[in-house]
């Protein structure tokens, strides 16, 4: 083999061998052992045999088919687990966690199937290209779900690239890996059959750097951090709480203190501030401005509909908004619509 082919096959096939290698790790032996790890570790693996197909065959054209059909049938599952992984690191309280078998019990007979009964050997123009086009547009499929559950995460670093974090660079690069490399295959022809592989081994050490130099900030898979997600509120201490917090608000209207603030509401119910903030970011999905304007703005509402005298600033004021703009901004993020938009429907209703 010259020097350049023999350069070729090195790199070529580097990235494929150690993502073999990688891959069995977050399969096996990483830590915090997580679901979410052993998606990654499948991902890699399934790459990682879809590329070294790729690289054997390039430089052995008579590969035996049953090799050939090996790389594409794993190809067939690169998509799936990329969407599981993304799925599971980005929604932390998703269900995938344990859908994704339903999705691998619909998959795996298909391929098993299909590769029985029309084999590649004596079924070329049958694979070439309809069964590897529908492989791809799978793949394709999955990397589009995956990129709709990252549509936030990709306006973020878009628009504010400052303050992007680890995590999101580092699933946006998985992401934006795959895309590179089902492109490399999609658009390439056999002249330059090596770019995917080739652009995995490149893609394999980058993202390889960014797990190495970020590995103290968020383990080894930079799962997205979850909220006290290790010393949970249980159901019926938070139903408890919420009862007492109605309390305090309906009863003692401590709302329309403006300067109120969780400390005072959290003495009042004799919990701490850190408690009261767990209790409504976790179980109620709110911050402590928006869950005290809810209150503020059902109040607005009912006297709205009961002192039509009143002007909307004061009605504003007596609820607890420190400012006109406060209460509009507020009032509409609630209900849709401004205050003097509510009053006219209010009186449109009564004439």
């Amino acid at each position: 083999m010259e020097l350049n082919k023999t350069l070729l096959f090195f790199f070529s096939a580097l990235g494929a061998f150690n993502g073999l290698i990688l891959g069995l790790y977050f399969l096996w032996f990483a830590k915090p052992k997580h679901i979410a790890t052993k998606f990654l570790g499948v991902l890699l693996l399934m790459m990682s045999i879809r590329i070294g197909k790729s690289v054997v065959f390039y430089f052995k054209p008579d590969l035996a088919f049953i090799y050939l059909q090996l790389g594409l049938s794993a190809c067939f599952f690169i998509g799936p687990f990329l969407y599981f992984y993304i799925k599971s690191v980005v929604d932390v309280k998703s269900r995938i966690t344990k859908t994704w078998k339903y999705h691998i019990l619909i998959l795996l007979p298909v391929i098993i199937i299909v590769g029985y009964i029309y084999p590649f050997e004596t079924n070329i123009d049958l694979w070439r290209p309809y069964i590897i086009y529908g492989i791809y547009t799978q793949w394709f499929f999955y990397i589009v779900a995956s990129g709709w559950i990252l549509r936030h995460t990709i306006k973020t670093v878009v628009q504010k690239p400052r303050k992007s974090n680890s995590f999101q660079i580092w699933v946006l690069s998985v992401f934006g890996g795959n895309l590179i490399i089902w492109s490399a295959y999609y658009f390439t022809s056999f002249t330059f059959y090596l770019v995917g592989a080739l652009t995995f081994s490149f893609l394999f050490y980058l993202l390889s750097l960014l797990l190495f130099l970020n590995r103290k900030k968020n383990g080894v898979f930079f799962m997205q951090p979850q909220k006290y997600a290790d010393k949970k509120i249980e159901t019926s201490q938070a139903k408890n709480l919420f009862e007492k917090l109605d309390i305090l608000m309906k009863e003692n209207e401590l709302y329309k203190n403006a300067n109120l603030k969780s400390s005072d509401v959290a003495k009042r119910l004799k919990i701490s501030v850190h408690q009261l903030s767990q209790l409504l970011n976790d179980n109620a999905e709110k911050s402590f401005p928006i869950f005290i304007n809810e209150y503020r703005i059902e109040k607005a509402q009912q006297m709205l509909a009961s002192n039509r005298h009143l002007t909307l600033e004061t009605i504003g004021y007596e609820c607890g908004f420190n400012s006109k703009s406060t209460f509009y901004s507020s009032f509409k993020k609630i209900i849709g619509t401004t205050p003097a938009k509510y009053k006219e429907q209010l009186q449109g209703r009564n004439l």
